[in-house]
């Protein structure tokens, strides 16, 4: 093996674990949880965040998690205000829930950019079964959402 191959080889298997890490998605529990500037109660509050909002958690220190929303705005909250049960939120105007996993099948109800649905299903492929807060229960194709 060549000295250049070698190398390549090396930064190959070196940045593997990076590339290969899963997102760590969570909710916001069953209370709102105040989002902060800093990994501290006494820096500035940025916003409140309701109940059952999906975040993608991108850093932990110690009690506190830096957290990223659908809108790419990142904040510090505590660990503990988040639960793992999943959300997601759609991503563009008008996307279809269906009753199966398939666009052939009827059309439950349609979901326009930034509403918020229950990861019914943790398996992720083309199409996730979901829930909606008012009950409906169907399958949205997974580019559609943000969360997953």
């Amino acid at each position: 093996m060549t000295f250049t191959r070698l190398i390549a080889a090396i930064s190959i298997v070196a940045l593997a674990p990076a590339t290969c890490a899963a997102a760590d998605f969570r909710t916001v529990g069953p209370q709102p949880a105040i989002f902060y500037d800093g990994p501290s109660h006494k820096a500035p509050k940025l916003y409140v965040a309701p109940q059952g909002m999906p975040v993608e958690v991108v850093l932990r220190y110690r009690e506190w998690v830096k957290v990223r929303d659908f809108y790419g705005d990142a904040a510090w909250t505590e660990a503990t205000a988040l639960v793992p049960r999943r959300s997601v939120v759609v991503r563009f105007d008008g996307v279809g829930v269906y009753a199966g996993d398939d666009t052939a099948t009827e059309l439950l109800m349609v979901a326009d950019r930034g509403v918020v649905l229950e990861l019914v299903d943790r398996e992720i492929a083309t199409w996730v079964k979901v829930r909606h807060k008012d009950g409906i229960t169907g399958y949205v194709k997974a580019t559609d959402l943000w969360g997953i």
